[in-house]
């Protein structure tokens, strides 16, 4: 059942997968009853939560089995839930790549004037390249983008475009996986197959592996970058039941 459920998640179409979600959803809660992990999303206990990542990178008990959270969206989530995020009024939001565990939540916040755009997904309002966003300079006060920018071609022109798109005093968060080891990003053009891509970049889609540099790029477009640190600012949660990566900081890019 484990090798079926790697297989399938690494072979099936992503539209497909985040079809299938809906369905799993369902049958979670039951098949995974417990309390030793806590969901903070869909605020619900499991026994553990499924494995997820490249055989590279693969992670033990880090899938929330109901809502599909990772780690790094459990973190978002916390700090969103920290931040003026949820009680702000008239906030314009642009989400690249909608997770699912965020899509219905944002879409219902009354506060939220919430657009959705990606290449392929489903729930996605809009289609388009993040090279070349055919959406007016100056017109959204947040932008999330997460786990996009390690897939495209040019990292820094969708950098740029996710800067013009974005008011003044404007803010949005950019999360992509991180070499915490490594200073800078590693990149190299000829390494094309999916097998070397995954054993250099940690997923067979990825085109470059960023490291901690990452914030110095972000500000090369223009951004102004906070740090925001789950060890200083997340000081009472616990880490362990909510399966967060202890390394993982959330820049926050401000125009």
């Amino acid at each position: 059942m484990k090798k079926l459920y790697k297989f399938l998640l690494n072979t099936l179409p992503r539209p497909l997968l985040i079809r299938l979600s809906y369905v799993f959803k369902f049958f979670a809660p039951l098949a995974y009853y417990g309390n030793k992990v806590h969901c903070p999303v869909c605020e619900k206990d499991f026994r553990k939560f499924l494995s997820y990542g490249s055989n590279i990178v693969h992670r033990e008990n880090v899938l929330c089995p109901y809502d599909l959270t990772l780690e790094r969206h459990r973190l978002m989530w916390l700090y969103l839930k920290k931040s003026t995020f949820f009680k702000d009024d008239n906030l314009k939001v642009l989400h690249v790549a909608p997770e699912q565990c965020f899509h219905p939540i944002f879409k219902k916040q009354k506060n939220l004037d919430y657009i959705t755009a990606d290449i392929v997904s489903p729930i996605a309002d809009l289609h388009f390249d993040l090279h070349d966003i055919p959406l007016k300079e100056n017109s959204f006060d947040v932008i999330f983008c997460n786990h996009v920018l390690e897939h495209v071609e040019d990292d820094h022109q969708c950098m740029k475009e996710l800067y013009r798109v974005m008011k003044k005093g404007g803010w949005g968060i950019f999360q992509v996986p991180i070499d915490y080891n490594n200073k800078i990003t590693y990149e190299d053009p000829k390494i094309i197959s999916p097998k070397d891509r995954e054993k250099h970049f940690w997923q067979k889609d990825h085109v470059r592996l960023y490291g901690l540099d990452y914030p110095n790029r972000l500000e090369k477009a223009g951004f102004k970058i906070d740090v925001f640190d789950p060890k200083d600012s997340l000081s009472e949660i616990d880490h362990e039941k909510l399966r967060l990566n202890s390394l993982e900081l959330i820049f926050i890019a401000r125009k």
